[in-house]
């Protein structure tokens, strides 16, 4: 009975909670906004057919009798062997290159760029035919250009003037010269002297190289210790060979002035190659010269020294001219070839008579000219040997000597073969090859001042 009483109490309570639960939910809700409302009505409009473009074409209407299908079998793509082949590509190649050395040779060199002995004796054989390989010196460039596993493809020896010989690995080694087509230009420049014409010429950016030049013309007519006090003014002008912005061998000298205030001296150099040059004083012929190596270094002069071989002082009788193998060397002033052969430390010599009491010796030398014959008379600028080492000599040079009755005498400051030279110059010419010279030093001194000018602008 409790136990009825209990459950009716409960499902009664349970009705009335829910029907409150309901009534409360009902109470609580707040009507729907009209805006959100009407837009719950908003529908899209439906979409229109698609609108297809009219193109002014024609179709051709075929007819399905027209209409056919062919299969062809496609052929496969041939490729040829030469199709195939991958191109040739060159080997890289590897360039070495250094200049000989004092005492070395071209096979020696040659070794040291890494070719073998075959490799080697072939290119000795393929440059020795067009220039002679006991003229090599000190300065000569050699050039080996190779693949890298050193099979040589070209050889080339570069030696004075520009000169080239190049040999050319191909099917057969083969050799050939090749010169430079310099031009040939012309410098002018002014110096003024301080401490000695080397410092001012080198201060003044010109060859230093002239000084050597200078001292042969004048040694004996200028006295350089005691006339040069400082501040005289020398003008130069040189001939210079020229491939682009390259200098081809040495430069020339073509005119000089040297003012020493007092006395003003010129000297004109020939442009004919015979090396006789002409010596003004004042604008008069003071005498003819001509040097017995052109563009020569003066490496020993006149007197006493310390011989280079056996070391103790003795008597230099003459001028050593230091220049390369084979140089021209030719005859100071005019005369008659008095002895040709060879005379103990000498070497193989040639000597030249002017006159009865004056004569010229030329030593070490390492060649004679062929046709040269005693009593020839020769002029000066003639070439009679060629630069060597004969005899008891430390490298190439020429000692040059003149004697006076028998003895030996300051080849720069002897005026004998001065005087042979005058008696055969024409001074019309003579003051004629001044003018010449004045007129261009003055033309070339104004253009390299425009020049300057324009380059500070």
């Amino acid at each position: 009975m409790k136990i009825r009483t209990v459950l009716a109490a409960v499902a009664v309570a349970g009705a009335f909670s829910v029907t409150a639960i309901a009534i409360s939910g009902v109470l609580s809700k707040e009507p729907v906004p009209p805006a959100i409302a009407e837009a719950t009505l908003w529908t899209p409009d439906p979409l229109a057919p698609p609108r297809i473009a009219e193109i002014n074409s024609v179709r051709p209407t075929l007819a399905q009798a027209d209409i056919a299908f062919e299969f062809r079998p496609v052929p496969l793509l041939t490729v040829s062997p030469a199709d195939t082949s991958l191109p040739s590509i060159e080997p890289l190649l590897v360039t070495w290159s250094r200049e000989i050395a004092s005492g070395e040779t071209l096979d020696a060199v040659l070794s040291d760029a890494g070719l073998d002995a075959s490799d080697r004796a072939e290119i000795a054989l393929a440059i020795g035919a067009e220039y002679d390989l006991r003229r090599l010196r000190p300065g000569h460039i050699i050039t080996v250009v190779s693949t890298t596993d050193d099979n040589p493809r070209r050889v080339e020896l570069a030696v004075e003037d520009g000169v080239r010989i190049e040999a050319v690995f191909g099917e057969q080694l083969a050799a050939r010269v090749l010169e430079p087509d310099p031009e040939l230009v012309t410098f002018a420049g002014e110096a003024v002297i301080e401490s000695s014409i080397f410092a001012a010429l080198d201060t003044a950016d010109i060859p230093a190289r002239f000084a050597v030049d200078l001292a042969q013309m004048l040694g004996g007519t200028v006295d350089f210790r005691r006339d040069l006090a400082g501040g005289e003014t020398m003008r130069l002008l040189w001939r210079e060979a020229r491939e682009g912005n390259k200098r081809i061998g040495q430069p020339e000298l073509a005119f000089a002035e040297l003012d020493l205030g007092g006395s003003v001296y010129e000297i004109v150099w020939p442009d004919d190659g015979s090396g006789q040059a002409t010596i003004y004083i004042d604008g008069e012929v003071l005498r003819v010269f001509a040097q017995p190596v052109e563009g020569a270094r003066l490496s020993s002069v006149f007197g006493r020294r310390t011989h280079p071989v056996y070391g103790n002082v003795r008597m230099h009788t003459g001028v050593d001219f230091a220049a390369a193998r084979g140089t021209p060397v030719q005859a100071t002033a005019p005369g008659r070839v008095s002895f040709i052969g060879r005379r103990g430390g000498y070497g193989r010599v040639v000597e030249i008579a002017h006159g009865s009491d004056t004569l010229t010796r030329y030593a070490h030398l390492s060649a004679v000219p062929d046709g040269l014959t005693l009593g020839q008379r020769v002029m000066a600028g003639d070439m009679i040997g060629r630069v060597g080492a004969t005899g008891t000599a430390t490298g190439p040079n020429l000692h040059y000597e003149v004697l006076v009755d028998g003895r030996p005498t300051d080849p720069l400051s002897d005026d004998r073969l001065a005087e042979a030279a005058e008696r055969e110059a024409d001074d019309t010419a003579a003051l004629e090859r001044l003018r010449e010279a004045r007129s261009l030093l003055a033309e070339r001194l104004a253009s390299e001042f425009a020049q300057k000018t324009t380059e500070r602008l």
